[in-house]
């Protein structure tokens, strides 16, 4: 389980199962896998989904569950708990936003896949920070507050996507309701510590799931409820959960989305005829986001500091901003809700996400070795410089 919750593993199981999935949808095997996928389950007549959207509505909600109790202790007891702290990566953030939108457009302005806008905005977290920890030893630990604080906005700008652009015909009443059943989750999980927790656990279970139904029968997507009810969950059963489930949602939940996301057939055609969305999300992954978190954070910084020498260089501004292209999790979801009705352009978006994150993961791997490298030469070089006091003779005493 210690594995697990590691943040190298997580970061390698995730592109094995993206590179398995690439390898079995490209095999004989491609087509009984997606047989698997579009198999639907659930109670006949009542409630029933695909196996891919068992995954990508019920099981990913999970992970954003996990997701809004990260949030929450960050924007009330850790890196995001006041506007001074929040200020700089949400600018880092905005440009990240930003300026991979504007390059996306660019490439699908007037064509079908103008719509998939919004997935090159995401940033991996997972993927982001195991990078940092393969490549990053002897980083100062100002980049990864820097990285963790830009990731969650992210995934904050992420979360209102999803709540606001994929959302259809909603069920106002339904929606209501669970809003309802949200507030009274959260009450109830304050009452976790008590005599009575066993059974109060399994209200909140059961109002965990009853919150997910009716989301997902209002038209909102279902991620949302778990959103929702991470944001109510009580800090400290919530931290407690959030630890119990973080195995299970890196080694499983977050393997089989990967798996599920990336069974895509390669199309044998020349680039020319790939969708602009490919070419769109493949430049503005990396490029997009170097250029937008690095170029805004080295303004925010300066401000900041009003010309004194912020703590973060542009250099490790430009490795933050290649983490910040890793898309993967949260890019893979989006590309399948921009373009859910066209599979064609859906599986090239993929691509573009698979193959941008890619080559974000390798720039963003040569440039924190390079910092991290500097970083432990210039802590050699400090050790070096420590004078050493020289050895004295006790008075009265001989040398031998």
């Amino acid at each position: 389980m210690a594995l697990l919750r590691s943040a190298r593993f997580p970061a390698i199981i995730l592109l094995a199962a993206a590179v398995a999935a690439l390898i079995v949808a490209n095999s004989p095997l491609g087509a009984s896998a997606d047989a698997i996928k579009d198999t639907y389950l659930g109670i006949p007549g009542v409630f029933e989904m695909s196996v891919g959207h068992w995954i990508q509505d019920g099981l990913l909600a999970i992970f954003f569950f996990v997701v809004a109790i990260e949030l929450q202790f960050e924007l009330t007891a850790g890196e995001l708990n006041s506007a001074r702290k929040a200020l700089q990566p949400a600018i880092a953030a905005a440009g990240g936003v930003l300026i991979p939108i504007a390059i996306y457009v660019a490439f699908a302005a007037g064509s079908d896949a103008s719509r998939g806008w919004p997935i090159p905005t995401a940033t991996d977290i997972a993927f982001a920070l195991g990078v940092l920890a393969v490549f990053g030893k002897g980083l100062p630990s100002g980049i990864r507050i820097f990285l963790l604080a830009l990731a969650i906005l992210d995934d904050i700008v992420g979360i209102l996507f999803i709540a606001v652009l994929f959302t259809t015909d909603v069920n106002f009443a339904l929606l209501g309701i669970s809003a309802v059943l949200v507030v009274i989750f959260g009450l109830l999980s304050r009452r976790l510590d008590t005599r009575a927790r066993v059974p109060i656990a399994v209200i909140l279970v059961v109002l965990g799931i009853a919150t997910w139904v009716l989301v997902y029968l209002s038209g909102v997507h279902a991620t949302i409820a778990g959103v929702a009810l991470g944001l109510a969950f009580a800090q400290s059963p919530a931290l407690r959960t959030r630890h119990a489930l973080e195995p299970w949602v890196n080694g499983l939940v977050l393997p089989l989305f990967a798996f599920s996301a990336a069974l895509v057939v390669i199309p044998m055609v020349s680039p020319a005829q790939l969708s602009p969305a490919f070419w769109g999300i493949l430049v503005a992954l990396p490029v997009g986001k170097m250029i937008g978190i690095s170029l805004f954070s080295w303004i925010s910084l300066r401000l900041a500091n009003r010309g004194a020498t912020p703590h973060l260089s542009f250099a490790d501004l430009l490795a933050a901003g290649a983490l910040g292209g890793i898309g993967f999790t949260v890019s893979l979801l989006l590309s399948e809700l921009a373009f859910a009705g066209d599979p064609l352009v859906r599986d090239e978006a993929t691509l573009g996400v698979l193959a941008g994150s890619g080559v974000s993961l390798v720039i963003a791997a040569v440039l924190v070795s390079l910092r991290a490298r500097h970083f432990r030469r210039l802590a050699h070089v400090e050790s070096d410089d420590v004078e050493v006091p020289p050895t004295s003779t006790p008075t009265g005493g001989q040398l031998a």
